[in-house]
């Protein structure tokens, strides 16, 4: 008894490309088939007039269709994409642009204006505030996001690191809305007992973007037996010259325009061989963020003693705070800071 015809179900997959690939031919063949023949070509050892003529034809037309494909021109190259530019354009972030931004978590009020409302709200604030700026500044004044992305907890939490890194679905939202309205992002980490490198890395899909910077909270950053609120954390310029090796990689690895690299500080025990941090990445800009609050005497001072020793390479930056201060500088006060910072922002 013969054996049943295999099935769809039963064929190997090659046997099942050649079955596919028969369906999608039999028709064409069918209908040649069917085609009403010339009444020679029905008589044994007969051959149809002219097939001669008609091969030799379809020949000399193989032949010509060769030789025009050769001859002829090479099909177009599609068009390479156009280079990824900053917010406002360019791939160069200082000195061709400040930077004013809401620093906050999203839907925690209390860590800044950036939580207070959706991502919409923000960027309507933030550009109101870089309009004010722009009064008091020949360079164009950016408006930017600084999301708070791993906030310091005082409990060890799920990891035990006393820090509580953000579902990346909760920035996504914010980082599209920046895009989308040509605000620039800094992703802002406070690792409590795990690496900046470690959590930069969670979020890298954000950072290959070229709308979107990194910055380093070194006060949430505990060695082994500290706790948040008991003492200052710190870094080593290792760990920073450890993050910035990575993110140079990256934006050349995706050939983004120049990312910045944000360093918070307030205390110079927060950085401790600050002069080994590596400037040299021409893929970064490092910005030291003056953090200090109090009264204008105290932030201006806490502003001077920052810049002590510092490279040249690395720009200034400026905060802001709402409850911290007493009283909050004024846009115009701002910029009259000397040098002017590059990049304030609001707390």
């Amino acid at each position: 008894m013969d054996s049943p015809a295999p099935t769809s179900q039963t064929l190997r997959p090659g046997l099942l490309l050649s079955a596919m690939f028969l369906a999608v031919t039999l028709p064409a063949c069918g209908a040649s088939a069917e085609a009403p023949q010339d009444a020679a070509a029905e008589q044994p050892g007969a051959t149809p007039e002219g097939d001669g003529d008609a091969e030799e034809s379809a020949a000399g037309e193989d032949s010509s269709d060769a030789e025009g494909s050769a001859d002829g021109e090479e099909p177009e190259a599609e068009p390479e994409a156009e280079p990824a530019e900053l917010p406002g354009g360019g791939d160069t972030l200082f000195p061709d642009r400040r930077f004013l931004a809401a620093y906050g978590a999203p839907g925690i009020p209390a860590l800044g204006v950036l939580g207070e409302g959706t991502p919409q709200e923000a960027a309507e604030r933030v550009k109101f505030y870089a309009e004010q700026y722009q009064e008091h500044s020949e360079e164009p004044v950016q408006p930017a996001f600084e999301i708070i992305t791993s906030i310091a907890i005082t409990e060890p939490g799920v990891d035990g690191n006393y820090t509580n890194a953000l579902d990346p679905e909760l920035i996504e939202p914010w980082v599209d809305l920046a895009a989308e309205e040509d605000i620039y992002v800094v992703l802002d980490l406070q690792p409590g007992h795990a690496s900046f490198l470690d959590q930069a890395q969670q979020y890298e899909e954000f950072l290959a973007q070229p709308h979107v910077g990194l910055a380093l909270d070194p006060e949430w950053r505990l060695s082994e037996g500290q706790r948040h609120m008991e003492q200052i954390g710190s870094v080593s310029a290792e760990e920073i010259n450890q993050v910035s090796d990575w993110l140079a990689e990256l934006t050349r690895e995706h050939e983004l325009p120049q990312k910045m690299l944000v360093l918070h500080q307030f205390k110079h025990s927060m950085i401790s061989d600050r002069e080994d941090i590596d400037t040299s990445h021409e893929e970064l800009a490092l910005l030291l963020h003056a953090d200090g609050h109090g009264t204008p005497g105290m932030k201006t001072e806490t502003y001077e003693t920052l810049q002590q020793d510092l490279s040249e390479d690395i720009w200034l930056g400026w905060k802001n705070f709402y409850d911290e201060d007493s009283p909050t500088f004024t846009s115009e006060q701002t910029f009259q800071v000397e040098p002017k910072p590059w990049f304030v922002s609001y707390q």
